[in-house]
Parts: C-alpha cells; structure tokens; sequence
C-alpha cells in the first residue's frame, strides 16, 4: 500500500471546513441510505470554486491536477477532491493538513490521518456536471453516476457486461427506456464494483443484479456468487439528471 505525500501542510492547517450551507459551497446533502451519506457536487465551470478547491489540495494533489490536459478533467478531480477532504475532516475530526490517502492493492484510496490508516469507506464518481460522495463510518462503500448520454455501441456494452436475464430484460424494450434500463444496471454494477475494490479485473458480467431490482425495486440485498460471504445493499439513487447507485457492505447481524 502507498500513501500520498503531503506537502503545503502549513498552508493548508488553517483552512476551515467549508460550511454546506454557504451559498459559494459546490456541495449539498444528496441522499442518506442507512449509515451511508451521500453528497452531490457540482462541477460546472466556476473560477472562484477551483482556486477555493485547489488550496484544499496538498502538492501531489496539485501538481497531479496540472497534468489533466483537458479542463473538465482537471475541474472535476480538484472539486471532487476538495469537498472529498472537507467531509473527511468533519467526520474524521482532523485537520486538512493532517489527512492524506493511500492506496490499496486493486488501486481504491483509503483515507490516513496523522500517518495512520483510518478505517471509514468512502467513494468518489463523476460524469459531465455531476459529482457523487457517499461516505460511510463502518463496512465498504461504493457510488456510481452516469449522466444518461447515448451511446453508439450500446449493444456492444450489453453483450460485454450483462449476464443472459440481464440482455433479456435490456431486449424487451427500445429506446429511451433501453437507455434508461442501462444506464440504471451499469451503474449498480460499478457501485458493486467499486465498493469491492478491484479495479477491472473483475469481470462484471459474471454476476447479475437481482430480478426484483431489475424489475423496478429502489434497492434490496444480495451476494455475489464469486464473493458470496460478503452481503451488499444495493439502492438505485438516480434521479432525472442522471443514473446512480449506491453499494454497501452489511453485517448479516444488521441485515
């Protein structure tokens, strides 16, 4: 495991957390399932935003940012990343220069305050203007947002990523409901995906989201087959701007 270098610690150990109900603050209260709370970032264009952002960042961070050649790229990681850490901060109690990350073998971040490991799940994920952080004080934790974009080789992703019940269901309808349909079962996948920690070597098509989620449910419980001793909640989160999904690790004991 790796952990990131801080640098900048006394520029940034009197930034205080930035209040979410600032009308300047790019970040608001999305959704709360259980434990797991989830945020929304706005990442359109806004130059104060990002010089506010970048100054959460340590020098990694920074020179990390200055390597996106393209300007929504570089936006959403700073914005993300910032209120990523502001949250962290509150919930960890500590101080912005004293929180860094590392990371795991199958690349997902962990949190380290102080130079120690913490153990609190959170999950970041982007698409277009729309940013997701779910944050969660006991078990993994992973989020997925997709703006519902159409896609030219949609069959091509539906015969690499879905199981058979999965295409049956995607071949009962067309259009906007299709897209829809996808869009809703990719993003529970990458949740499940992303709470894992595998990166991609996991081969998603191997396990199937469940008939009652798939059939309109918000959300429900299950294993996957390849790991079956671990249980997730899975919740369907989308709303008109775009397809999410949240996957949680639970305790059979509080299921």
């Amino acid at each position: 495991m790796e952990t990131q270098h801080q640098g900048g610690a006394a520029a940034r150990s009197s930034l205080p957390a930035v209040d979410p109900s600032a009308p300047d603050c790019w970040w608001e209260p999305f959704t709360q399932i259980d434990s797991v709370r989830v945020v929304h970032v706005d990442l359109t264009p806004h130059e104060s935003r990002e010089t506010v952002g970048s100054a959460w960042l340590d020098s990694a961070e920074r020179s990390r940012s200055k390597r996106f050649q393209h300007a929504p790229a570089r936006r959403r990681f700073v914005l993300c990343r910032a209120a990523l850490r502001s949250l962290l901060c509150t919930d960890l109690g500590c101080d912005n220069a004293q929180l860094s990350f590392g990371a795991a073998d199958g690349g997902k971040p962990f949190a380290v305050v102080a130079g120690q490991p913490v153990d609190f799940g959170f999950n970041v994920s982007h698409s277009g203007r729309h940013g997701l952080i779910a944050v969660a004080p006991a078990g993994r934790v992973g989020v997925d947002l997709e703006e519902r974009v159409p896609r030219h080789d949609l069959d091509r992703l539906i015969e690499a990523v879905f199981g058979p019940d999965e295409r049956t269901d995607l071949a009962a309808v067309a259009g906007d409901d299709r897209t829809r349909l996808f869009f809703r079962l990719w993003t529970l996948k990458e949740a499940v995906v992303k709470a894992l920690g595998t990166g991609l070597s996991f081969d998603v098509s191997r396990f199937e989201i469940p008939a009652s989620i798939r059939s309109g449910a918000e959300g429900g419980l299950f294993r996957i087959p390849q790991v079956a001793d671990v249980q997730w909640r899975l919740s369907d989160i989308g709303d008109e701007q775009f397809a999410a999904a949240v996957a949680q690790e639970v305790d059979d004991a509080n299921s």
